[in-house]
């Protein structure tokens, strides 16, 4: 992994651990307020390692719809919906259901000083 991936990553981890119980934003979400707005994907790549760090909540990420794109980097089967079901979310066909309701954006919640 080149070093600046693994800063991208380390700072993804970050904004991802602000997400708060009951609550979930999106691979470009988190991109975008890092500056990188074309980088949902690498978003994604960085989610997808992060079952294995203690203290990121990947379950809390999902694609702009709502889907459950990352559940088969879970251990389970529907490891993912259990646990954002654990934390109140509703899920229907792989999607949350009110998505927007539970909707966080890290631009509106968190400043760039953090970071």
């Amino acid at each position: 992994m080149k070093p600046e991936n693994k800063n991208f990553f380390q700072k993804v981890y970050e904004v991802s651990r602000q997400i708060p119980f009951g609550r979930v934003t999106s691979y470009g979400a988190i991109a975008k307020y890092l500056g990188a707005a074309r980088s949902a994907r690498m978003v994604g790549w960085a989610m997808n390692g992060a079952g294995a760090i203690e203290g990121v909540p990947a379950h809390r990420v999902v694609n702009r719809k709502g889907l459950l794109t990352g559940k088969h980097h879970f251990d389970g089967t529907n490891l993912m919906q259990q646990l954002l079901e654990n934390e109140g979310l509703k899920i229907r066909d792989n999607q949350i259901v009110d998505f927007e309701k539970h909707y966080w954006d890290p631009a509106k919640e968190l400043t760039l000083d953090n970071f």
